[in-house]
């Protein structure tokens, strides 16, 4: 009888004592964690929010933690597999306002809130519930990637869209110029792609808060990397620079071909007006080694210096 209390006594025990023991978390100096009541008693609500680089902090029994990155994030649009996030390799692409479907890649920087208050909301919003690969956001850099991917990237796009869709192609890429159907002459696109960036800034500045439902991204700013036309469009404008550069060429060599004519005529005039110049300027030309000259007589001897 008394083992049989001591054997149910432990197990009444055990659960507390892995309650107790799983009741403490810390965080790192990257991350924020909010904490959900878990226990057979308690409800499922956000019970507190621990700071980054934070000491043991006890979170209650049976709670349940979803940590987050607190540092600087960014999120990469690119076809560089070297320079691609947890979503691989991709561009965005959207036409132009005259009609060419431009790829583009660039990087999203980007703050999570620390306010504890937006923090239990995002929560509730976005920790509860799974994304592609069936993650949770508080997953690692997989789990973020899936939400980011799902909730943040369609706003991202959109905003892409809207500035691109103002543009002109030559005035993204300046060898659209060379395409027929351009009216545009080629010009330096910066300011254009600066122009784009802080357009793109102030729509998610206002769209992303509307879209998610709160100011959960801090310190938003996207930075254009590149803009490339489709392949056909870019076979046409490799064309249409080779052809630029055959001409050039040839123009290059009838222009030298003209400068000889013209040197050859001034110098035929010299020697007209100056026989002996043109015999100083016959023995200047012979090969090195040369020690007797008699133009003229066929019975003249040659002698090469030794």
């Amino acid at each position: 009888m008394r083992i049989t209390v001591v054997i149910i006594a432990a197990l009444l025990a055990l659960p507390v004592l892995i309650g107790a023991v799983g009741g403490w978390e810390s965080t790192s100096g990257g991350e924020v964690a909010v904490v959900r009541d878990g226990g057979p008693l308690d409800d499922n609500k956000v019970r507190q929010v621990i700071q980054p680089g934070s000491g043991l902090t006890w979170t209650g029994w049976w709670s349940a933690v979803h940590t987050y990155p607190a540092q600087q994030r960014f999120y990469t649009i690119t076809a560089d597999a070297r320079r691609a996030t947890a979503l691989g390799v991709d561009v965005v692409t959207v036409p132009s306002g005259d009609g060419v479907n431009l790829g583009i890649e660039g990087t999203l920087y980007f703050t999570l809130t620390l306010d504890p208050a937006t923090l239990k909301t995002f929560d509730d919003k976005y920790g509860t519930r799974t994304y592609k690969g069936d993650l949770y956001a508080w997953e690692g850099d997989a789990g973020w990637s899936a939400f980011f991917g799902q909730a943040v990237r369609p706003v991202i796009d959109n905003a892409l869209r809207i500035q691109i869709g103002g543009m002109r192609c030559a005035e993204l890429v300046p060898s659209c110029a060379l395409l027929g159907s351009s009216t545009l002459r080629a010009q330096d696109s910066n300011a254009t792609i600066a122009k784009v960036q802080d357009g793109v800034n102030r729509t998610l500045a206002r769209d992303l808060p509307a879209t998610l439902g709160g100011e959960y991204l801090t310190g938003l700013r996207f930075t254009l990397a590149r803009v490339t036309l489709p392949a056909p469009v870019q076979q046409a404008v490799d064309r249409s620079l080779a052809a630029n550069a055959a001409v050039s060429e040839a123009q290059a060599k009838v222009a030298q071909a003209k400068a000889e004519a013209e040197a050859n005529r001034a110098r035929q005039d010299g020697y007209d007006k100056c026989p002996a110049c043109a015999e100083i300027e016959k023995l200047r030309s012979l090969p090195q080694g040369i020690t007797v000259y008699a133009p003229g007589n066929p019975q003249a001897v040659v002698i090469p210096s030794r």
